[in-house]
């Protein structure tokens, strides 16, 4: 018998930074770290979970009024706020988030934005770390907005 090629698949049950309490972490939740992949800084490469799906559509950050922020990074504190209510209206927390995928009209603008996105996520959705991608687009739907995120989230059974 041969060993299978590749890397191997490491689920961690509840994989937590090292600023996370050991007993937050939700039941059914689990991050993909391939073995011997480097640990990822501010995402995971993968995530499992078992429960009820909640799903956000394109959310964008504008306020109730529907007023956009008015800079890149206040846009994206009102957007991870605008997703934390709609997981609540749908009974989850930030600790359920899977996936997140992220729609920006300039990479650049996102990436010379790094220290001050993370505080941002951090003040928002704690220090939980789903799947993530990030997407330049050429524009999103409203003209004004620079920044467009959904969300994906499994609550525990």
């Amino acid at each position: 018998m041969t060993s299978p090629k590749g890397p191997t698949l490491t689920v961690v049950p509840g994989a937590k930074s090292d600023n996370e309490k050991s007993d937050s972490a939700p039941s059914g939740v689990r991050t993909l770290q391939p073995s011997g992949w480097p640990k990822p800084k501010g995402y995971a490469n993968g995530m499992t979970a078992d429960g009820r799906i909640v799903v956000t559509g394109g959310v964008i950050g504008w306020d109730v009024e529907e007023k956009l922020q008015p800079d890149f990074i206040g846009q994206v504190r009102q957007a991870l706020q605008n997703i934390k209510d709609i997981l609540a209206e749908g009974g989850a927390k930030p600790e359920h988030l899977v996936r997140l995928t992220w729609y920006v009209v300039d990479i650049e603008e996102y990436m010379g934005s790094l220290k001050e996105l993370g505080k941002a996520y951090r003040e928002i959705f704690g220090a939980h770390y789903p799947a993530m991608a990030l997407v330049q687009v050429v524009r999103l739907v409203e003209r004004a907005a620079r920044v467009e995120i959904e969300a994906t989230a499994v609550v525990p059974r």
